[in-house]
């Protein structure tokens, strides 16, 4: 079976997602079209042997909608021939995108493909009522009573007896690793400036970052999903604590710890790594950075929705053939502070080699985009300290992970 090669990895910087983020006045299928141009430029690509662009996207409506992959190559002005496709995985859906690109080069049927995500938050079209997993489905919600991912993630930080001072810790960390990361240019190689209309820079870094919080400053912060847990909305006969109380009734309470600080932050981006055959990268000198050694995809219960992490990468690491030992660096998306403070303790990790650049309650989570964002993190930092394999892993909604293992070439 032909490998799949990292070629190389672009993406934009991570914009504020509201109207006055910086990137928020670009429509997303211009920022995508500009982070495929540059990394065909970056590459010497011939964008008319590409095979397929496949992007993730968390929301496919409004200004997403419409298959936003064929779109952004059309934005890209490249070749009318080279095809698009957009998948959603929820949070996990560009990582999904990469996997995918791997195994169209794995299974022999193409030679070129790029995969990665977009996301604009800032422009997401605004829900109609309470937050449903079910879209309106009754029927669904009597057997899986599913919950805003907040409240997943307050009720696993209440069934792991996480506190509001551990998660503010682990949001602070994020904040400082990031800071150290920006100033020593961790981020440099992977990050392209997005431009305006009249070519004039947009956003050149990352701009969510609040490098000056600290234990202190978040513990002033209030719960950001109380409210939200313990009203009882139209359409519901209770609120959305006393679902997770039926699914899992030995929890007393369920202690809303999770707030801004130490959440994952609502930023808008794109990102694209270019895969390729070895076949083809040699003949047309490429040298490749990383190969891709295995993904997989693993499902949890969907009330408490975000512990799929730890088994997809168990069943990856065992797909390889390898170990948690033999993984030098782990990229696990900060979506809530509880998530990685979760798999860490279930894996047993050592959190020196855990995002160690910080995570997306510093940078934000552009959701479609983060999954290949975070393997153009880990491999830029497995090159900057001459390490050779990360594993890279998301929860996503209705209860799933994603998990890839890389190895640098």
């Amino acid at each position: 079976m032909p490998e799949a090669w990292i070629i190389d990895g672009t993406r934009s910087p991570r914009g504020k997602g509201k109207s006055n983020g910086s990137l928020h006045h670009i429509h997303p299928q211009e920022v995508l079209g500009q982070v495929l141009n540059a990394l065909a430029e970056r590459t010497g690509l011939q964008t008319s042997d590409v095979d397929d662009v496949i992007m993730g996207n968390g929301n496919p409506a409004g200004d997403h909608g419409a298959c936003i992959g064929r779109m952004g190559v059309l934005a890209a002005g490249w070749p009318v021939e080279v095809p698009g496709i957009t998948l959603n995985r929820f949070c996990g859906s560009g990582q999904q995108a990469v996997t995918f690109a791997a195994m169209g080069i794995q299974a022999g049927h193409q030679q070129v493909v790029i995969g990665g995500g977009v996301e604009s938050m800032s422009r997401w079209p605004e829900p109609e009522g309470p937050p449903d997993f079910t879209s309106g489905n009754a029927t669904l919600r009597e057997t899986f009573p599913l919950v805003p991912q907040g409240i997943s993630a307050d009720l696993i930080a209440s069934i792991e007896g996480f506190s509001r001072s551990e998660v503010d810790a682990f949001g602070a960390q994020s904040q400082a690793r990031a800071a150290k990361a920006m100033a020593e240019g961790a981020f440099n190689r992977s990050v392209v400036p997005i431009l305006n209309p009249d070519g004039s820079v947009a956003l050149a870094v990352d701009e969510y970052p609040r490098p000056g919080s600290t234990i202190e400053s978040l513990a002033g912060l209030k719960a950001a999903f109380e409210t939200m847990g313990t009203q009882v909305f139209d359409g519901y006969d209770v609120s959305f604590d006393k679902m997770c109380q039926q699914v899992y009734p030995n929890v007393d309470r369920v202690e809303h710890v999770h707030h801004a600080g130490n959440s994952s932050g609502v930023v808008d981006g794109a990102s694209a790594i270019l895969l390729a055959s070895p076949d083809y990268a040699k003949a047309h000198g490429w040298k490749p950075r990383a190969r891709i050694v295995m993904s997989a995809v693993a499902g949890a219960e969907p009330v408490i929705m975000l512990t799929a992490p730890g088994p997809a990468s168990k069943k990856c690491l065992a797909l390889a053939g390898m170990t948690i030992d033999d993984i030098d660096l782990w990229e696990i998306n900060e979506a809530f502070a509880a998530v990685p403070m979760k798999t860490m303790r279930d894996l047993g990790l050592d959190p020196t080699k855990v995002n160690v650049n910080g995570g997306a309650i510093a940078l934000g989570h552009p959701i479609g985009a983060t999954g290949a964002m975070l393997i153009q993190t880990a491999l830029d930092e497995l090159e900057r300290r001459d390490l050779a394999t990360a594993l890279i892993t998301m929860c996503t909604g209705g209860g799933m992970g994603t998990a890839t293992i890389i190895e640098r070439l």
